[in-house]
């Protein structure tokens, strides 16, 4: 079995994550293909990621290919996440992840909608739900794109409550809206298309997905093959990997990726007495990058690309990670993380190394937060999921 060592792990980070100042990305697509997807549950993650692999990049760069050029699609994907892929991958993602996220959400939803009292049944429930969504979509389709609010006034029925938690001190009774249109999400028929406020906003407009897949949600790979598809771009950016980090990261079962992975012919390797996994041919060693530097934000594609992290991350998770998981802010050396960041209300980036590195990587990364001072130009980023560094480095 072949060994991949630590420093060849790393190595792989720069050059294919686009980390490395040689290897950065030429746009935002090339920069979202390198990763598989990014990471957009956080809106500001999005173009932060960008603008770490695409010199020179803007927000506007980002937002034009997301929302004029169409060649980015916001997409629920792997583990329920939403991302941003390139258009064309989109039906392989729908098909290898969403078709079953979004079987399960619909019988959780039908579940919710009898609890509320809105079916006698969940046979009736199910149609409520089939007709409200009919009903939603026409009228999206109507309007070319809506916001939740014109939908609702469209459709009434969206403005039905769920009974959440009764009883309880934390008892809610939510509008079916956000559920209605995100089932309608998860099965690929509508879009989240331009944020209603700055591109900080978590809320955005609707479309339906004909605006961004000219074929519509139909034309898909079949699921095995999409899951083979998945996999292999997984592997061609984040192998070597285990079997327990693939699985992780798609959201499948382990039969699902133990499959997909045979149907690769993916190569066994040995991550120091662990088996890892890369496509065949890609045994071969990293070509060298030279030193580099780089400030990720939080749900970054690289730092959650993984279940198992030591290898990158040291001892540092509980300054980095929050308590369900989630990175925050991180400062990266040549493949491993040294530190975090954060921003006090004034603005300017903020960092803390967490281990030595040395006085001209310390001066690389001074000149690294500089720039991303002078990029975000007194607008301050507030991560959706805060770790324990940023938001020491964020207070006055």
């Amino acid at each position: 079995m072949e060994q991949i060592s630590l420093d060849e792990r790393r190595a792989r980070i720069g050059r294919r994550h686009r980390l490395a100042p040689s290897c950065q990305a030429p746009d935002p697509v090339q920069a979202a293909a390198s990763m598989v997807a990014l990471h957009a549950t956080d809106p500001a993650t999005v173009h932060l990621s960008v603008a770490a692999r695409v010199p020179g990049s803007e927000v506007a760069l980002t937002e034009r290919a997301l929302y004029d050029d169409r060649t980015l699609i916001r997409m629920l994907g792997m583990r329920r996440t939403v991302f941003v892929v390139p258009t064309p991958f989109a039906p392989v993602v729908q098909a290898a992840c969403a078709d079953d996220i979004a079987v399960k959400q619909r019988k959780l939803l039908v579940k919710h909608l009898t609890e509320a009292g809105i079916g006698a049944d969940p046979d009736a429930s199910g149609k409520w739900l089939r007709a409200v969504e009919e009903s939603t979509a026409t009228a999206l389709t109507l309007r070319g794109s809506a916001t939740a609010q014109e939908l609702s006034a469209d459709e009434p029925r969206l403005r039905s409550r769920l009974a959440m938690a009764p009883g309880k001190t934390y008892a809610a009774q939510p509008y079916v809206t956000s559920r209605v249109l995100f089932q309608l999400s998860a099965e690929g028929r509508i879009v989240r298309g331009r944020p209603l406020g700055t591109w900080l906003s978590g809320q955005h407009q609707w479309s339906p997905v004909e605006n961004w897949l000219p074929e519509g949600p139909g034309d898909k790979p079949p699921v095995e093959e999409a899951r083979i598809s998945l996999a292999r771009a997984w592997l061609g950016a984040f192998g070597p990997g285990t079997l327990a980090d693939l699985q992780w990261w798609s959201g499948w079962t382990l039969g699902q990726t133990r499959k997909a992975l045979a149907a690769l012919s993916a190569v066994e390797v040995d991550l120091d007495g662990v088996v890892g996994y890369v496509l065949p041919g890609d045994e071969a060693p990293e070509v060298e990058v030279e030193p580099w530097v780089s400030f990720l934000p939080a749900l970054d594609p690289t730092p959650m690309g993984w279940k198992d992290r030591d290898w990158y991350l040291g001892e540092h998770k509980s300054q980095l990670f929050d308590n369900t998981g989630n990175v925050g802010p991180t400062v990266w050396c040549d493949g491993r993380i040294v530190g975090g960041w954060g921003q006090p209300e004034t603005g300017e980036v903020r960092y803390k190394l967490l281990e030595d590195v040395g006085s001209e990587t310390v001066a690389a990364i001074e000149a690294e937060a500089a720039r991303w001072t002078s990029w975000l130009a007194g607008v301050r980023v507030t991560p959706r999921f805060r770790a324990p560094l940023e938001k020491s480095l964020s207070k006055p």
